[in-house]
């Protein structure tokens, strides 16, 4: 499953309503990760195509892109002030943070660790 797309809207009816929701309380059916980039950024760029296999080699989670520079609320909303910065978002338990364009090995423990023992 490709990487897709996310804005403030979509996130809201899809992942967590921030404007209503004081609680994180996660709307999704899958664990899913959410990576917080810009066009112009360099290391974004070298995570981007570990995260499209990721996606492709891990159907049960969901991976989300959102570009800072358009989506400067989300960005806001998550305090991103370094990028690439990546949200992973278990089904059960808080979400968790990661700043830094992490190489594909840690990304999947992660996976395991984090998304995949929330998986039933």
């Amino acid at each position: 499953m490709p990487t897709v797309k996310l804005n403030a809207q979509k996130f809201k009816e899809e992942i967590f309503d921030y404007t209503t929701e004081k609680e994180w309380k996660y709307k999704g059916d899958k664990p899913a990760i959410i990576d917080f980039y810009a066009d112009w950024c360099g290391p974004c760029k070298m995570v981007a195509p570990i995260l499209e296999q990721l996606s492709d080699e891990n159907p049960d989670i969901i991976i989300y892109k959102v570009d800072t520079q358009v989506e400067q609320e989300l960005a806001a909303v998550f305090q991103i002030r370094s990028i690439p910065s990546i949200l992973f978002i278990p089904m059960d338990k808080q979400p968790m943070m990661q700043a830094g364009a992490l190489p594909k090995h840690v990304l999947e423990e992660v996976i395991q660790k984090e998304l995949m023992t929330s998986v039933s």
